[in-house]
């Protein structure tokens, strides 16, 4: 059967969101890069979680990236951007650029995961009134 336009856009979502975490978070952390210490200091977290954090990360892109554990790694992944943050929230940045940026993150993650899993939508459906 071939997929649909909704399901193809769910797939392009749910590449989107794992090339930015690998490109923009991961990446940085496994490697030592010092752009991942330098973001987490300030946020009164110590140079010595950048790698735990990016494991964590990597190891829930994969769950979310495998159809069998989709749901699992989008749980457990909006589990680490509500803590992304609190953190945020904790040293009162910038609102729409800092402290909200892991709520974007988390709706593309889950629109995708919606739009490419038909069991979600029946848990979730989209009604109209």
């Amino acid at each position: 059967m071939k997929p649909s336009p909704m399901v193809w856009t769910g797939r392009v979502l749910t590449g989107l969101f794992a090339l930015f975490m690998l490109g923009a978070s991961i990446a940085p952390k496994l490697m030592g890069m010092p752009v991942a210490a330098d973001a987490l200091i300030p946020l009164g977290w110590s140079a010595e979680w950048v790698l735990p954090i990016g494991l964590m990360e990597l190891g829930f892109v994969i769950l979310y990236l495998y159809p069998r554990t989709s749901v699992l790694g989008a749980v457990m992944m909006t589990g680490l951007l509500g803590g992304a943050m609190a953190s945020q929230v904790r040293v009162d940045a910038p609102l729409f650029s800092h402290q909200l940026f892991g709520l974007y993150l988390g709706l593309v993650m889950w629109g995708g995961l919606w739009l490419r899993d038909p069991a979600l939508r029946a848990l979730f459906p989209f009604r109209r009134v």
